[in-house]
């Protein structure tokens, strides 16, 4: 029986969660890299032994880590993600410039067809790839000397590139979210890249429906329909069906549409997962209640799914990487808390259980399948 590897990304290192078909008992490994914060972990769909991990400290700088033998073992890879040629300023909250400065790696990307290319989304925005599994790493630099450059401001957490989907059926199609200046895309594998926000409006912008300047907190699509987009905005729960050309909202009737993480399920391209938090300045589920949202419309009708999660007093926070979902039938669906929980679902979201308790602050949730 084919199982499944959970790679969870905390405040204090990361851990390998393994259980077979069944998940229902699982194994725990780590922390690897103990007292580092790992912002990023994600794992090849080509090799199930590759495995990057974004591993970064005020003292010693962003350091990317590489596995390959399933993370039993790691080695730092090389690599220079400095600016060489900085393309001028981008702005600040009160508008004034603020000069381009490498921070972290937000998010790895592994290619859908090689396991020694991957993608790293960094901050301040800007996109890099490596070919050779992480020792050397070029810019895409069309992304960063985009026009709207200068007028991108960072959200709360950063100017960050933290969302990064290839598309299985259009080679070279990219997309990523830039928190805050909103989704673009590129149709030539990172060489060009376009705004793809129109039918966003924001507050707090010189102009509600402005090209760039929408803090977009994640987007997911199925690979069986790739043309259909779903987005978790600041305020909003979103839906492209043009390859993000054209947006409308499907917040429908969610207690709140203010949220980090979105994703779609394995087998049912209209089945979306959402975790609602009260607002942005509340990061707590409304009324103390976690609760997993699902539409099973595509975002027309959203149903809470309760069962196994706390149902009072729970005032944790589930950030936008910390939500994924795996290939088994039934769809597995898993996420990660502030307050140290990895909850998972073996039944489409039917019923939750806690995995692991107590971790540090979990920051990433991302699966592999074995085979």
């Amino acid at each position: 029986m084919s199982g499944v590897r959970i790679l969870v990304g905390t405040r204090k290192g990361a851990f390998v969660l393994t259980s077979d078909g069944a998940r229902k008992d699982w194994r725990v490994s780590g922390p690897h890299f103990p007292g580092w914060e790992i912002y990023h972990v994600k794992g090849s769909s080509v090799d199930p032994n590759r495995i990057y991990a974004s591993q970064t400290s005020g003292w010693f700088g962003q350091v990317i880590q590489r596995s390959d033998d399933g993370g039993e073992t790691w080695a730092p890879v090389g690599g220079d993600f400095s600016y060489a040629s900085p393309t001028g300023d981008h702005l600040w909250y009160d508008g004034t410039p603020k000069p381009w400065v490498f921070t972290r790696v937000w998010h790895l990307e592994p290619s859908l067809t090689d396991p020694d290319t991957v993608l790293a989304g960094v901050e301040d925005a800007a996109m890099f790839r490596s070919t050779d599994g992480g020792n050397t790493w070029s810019e895409l630099t069309g992304l960063r000397d985009h026009h709207t450059a200068p007028q991108w401001a960072p959200g709360a957490g950063g100017l960050g590139a933290h969302t990064i989907i290839q598309d299985p059926a259009n080679p070279g199609r990219i997309y990523t979210a830039i928190s805050a200046a909103g989704v673009f895309r590129s149709d030539d594998d990172g060489t060009s890249w376009r705004p793809m926000n129109q039918g966003l409006v924001s507050e707090g912008i010189p102009e509600a429906d402005a090209e760039v300047g929408h803090c977009v907190h994640r987007i997911a699509l199925h690979p069986s329909r790739p043309e259909t987009l779903f987005m978790q905005k600041h305020w909003d729960v979103m839906r492209s069906d043009d390859g993000g050309q054209n947006w409308r909202e499907v917040s429908g009737n969610l207690p709140s549409d203010f949220g980090f993480p979105i994703d779609v399920h394995a087998h049912e391209p209209d089945t979306v997962f959402v975790i609602p938090i009260t607002s942005d300045s509340e990061h707590f589920p409304p009324e103390g209640k976690l609760r997993v949202y699902r539409s099973r419309s595509g975002g027309d009708e959203w149903e809470p799914m309760t069962k196994g999660l706390p149902q009072e007093n729970c005032y944790v926070n589930i950030f936008r990487d910390a939500m994924c979902v795996d290939q088994m039938d039934p769809c597995g669906i898993y996420f990660g808390t502030t307050g140290g929980q990895i909850y998972g679902s073996n039944d489409g979201g039917e019923s939750w259980n806690a995995i692991v308790q107590n971790l540090p602050s979990v920051y990433s949730v991302e699966v592999q399948t074995l085979p």
